[in-house]
């Protein structure tokens, strides 16, 4: 594919990005043609936005059914107050706008659900979970899957947080198939044991440091540099400021990919699955 040719103005602006060894001109070239759909304008969205657009990807879609509130101010750094009673992502558009007009936006004033979410993720190249419930996580790691498309996707609690990238639709060097959500988090995890962030809060920095590291995933994966984290979960916590990363794999009997389901289409996936209380659902 003819990758697009960069105006002046964008290799000023991509300067430091093309003399990156492991990025230069054909990976600024491959952002500028990439197509990143962003589920959620809220915590994660927010700073993962901000970077997308700043790293100039070509067109971002943004997913959002909700309107901005002034308790989103505290980390949902996209909006500002003025901002407050409009649409998500109208005021995710307006903001991208003034930050990179090279970046075209495609708004998607919607509730991403089990029965949309193969159409919505089937017109991009790379897909970005940010969104705050379990139901629309399942739904869009099966789609990407059934439309072999790339998931980064993020959570984050109170003081911790979780990344990883998702492709279960290719194989692994030894041959068996990448892990899917399912084989991470085979069972939803009861309400109670999983508050929203209006019970118990959540630490407005840390959902900037989870967005900017979905944004670097999603630049690695359109980009090529380094080891992606497939297979990996890195894990957060924000309290003793550690990292750590653990190694998941394939699991035979998850409902998606596994050995005795390979073929099931999206209509027989079991209902209601989610990730468990290791990650909460706050945003």
């Amino acid at each position: 594919m003819t990758q697009p040719v960069l105006s002046p103005e964008e290799i000023e602006r991509y300067a430091r990005h093309i003399v990156l060894r492991g990025v230069g001109g054909p990976g600024q070239q491959r952002l500028r043609a990439a197509r990143v759909l962003v589920i959620g304008a809220g915590g994660l969205g927010a700073p993962l936005l901000q970077y997308l657009a700043a790293a100039g990807v070509g067109l971002i879609g943004v997913v959002d059914d909700d309107h901005v509130s002034l308790s989103n101010l505290q980390r949902q750094v996209l909006h500002r107050t003025e901002d407050v009673g409009r649409a998500k992502v109208d005021s995710a558009a307006d903001a991208i706008a003034r930050l990179n007009p090279h970046v075209e936006v495609k708004l998607h004033a919607l509730r991403l659900t089990e029965a949309n979410a193969r159409a919505l993720v089937a017109g991009y190249d790379v897909i970005a979970d940010g969104s705050d419930n379990f139901a629309t996580r399942y739904s869009v790691s099966d789609a990407c899957f059934y439309e072999r498309r790339p998931l980064v996707t993020a959570a984050v609690g109170a003081f911790d947080g979780s990344l990883t990238v998702l492709k279960p639709y290719e194989a692994g060097p030894n041959g068996e198939p990448n892990p899917t959500y399912r084989c991470l988090f085979p069972q939803a995890p009861p309400s109670r044991l999983a508050p929203n962030c209006a019970e118990i809060g959540v630490l407005g920095a840390l959902t900037g440091i989870l967005g900017a590291m979905m944004a670097l995933e999603v630049v690695r994966e359109i980009v090529g540099f380094g080891e992606n984290l497939v297979g990996r979960l890195v894990l957060l916590d924000a309290l003793d400021m550690r990292f750590e990363t653990v190694r998941y794999r394939w699991d035979p009997e998850n409902a998606l990919n596994g050995a005795t389901s390979a073929a099931a289409s999206a209509s027989q996936l079991p209902a209601g699955s989610a990730l468990t209380a290791a990650i909460r659902g706050t945003r």
